[in-house]
């Protein structure tokens, strides 16, 4: 079966947001963090963001090299759109202290349709 030319749009276009979102979140953690709403962090906090960082890479890459097997493609797809299913779950629960609550609301957004466009990729292929 070939792949919908759609759902690899999409899928290869989520992977180009993780690209961007891992390489700050790695390269460039303390800017990355205040973009996304997070106040000053720790060192632990640092090196748990870069750790999600180079996750993010690893699903990009693995996403890229996927893009020409429709089996390939849909399970990194799926996998990176379950990812982003529990990136919402913990933004909800920051949503619950006030320090973190700017940060919980737009990563529940932004989690959560990256998870939605990433199911229905993966539908698609």
């Amino acid at each position: 079966m070939k792949i919908d030319p759609l759902g690899r749009k999409v899928a290869l276009q989520l992977a180009a947001g993780r690209v961007a979102v891992g390489t700050a979140a790695f390269f460039a953690t303390r800017p990355a963090l205040g973009a996304l709403g997070f106040g000053a962090t720790d060192a632990g906090g640092e090196a748990l963001a870069r750790m999600l960082g180079a996750r993010d890479l690893a699903l990009a890459g693995a996403t890229i090299a996927a893009r020409g097997d429709r089996t390939a493609l849909r399970t990194s797809t799926l996998a990176a759109a379950a990812l982003d299913t529990g990136d919402a779950i913990a933004f909800l629960v920051a949503m619950r202290d006030p320090a973190t609550r700017r940060a919980g609301l737009g990563g529940v957004l932004s989690a959560g349709i990256a998870a939605g466009a990433g199911f229905w990729a993966a539908r698609r292929l």
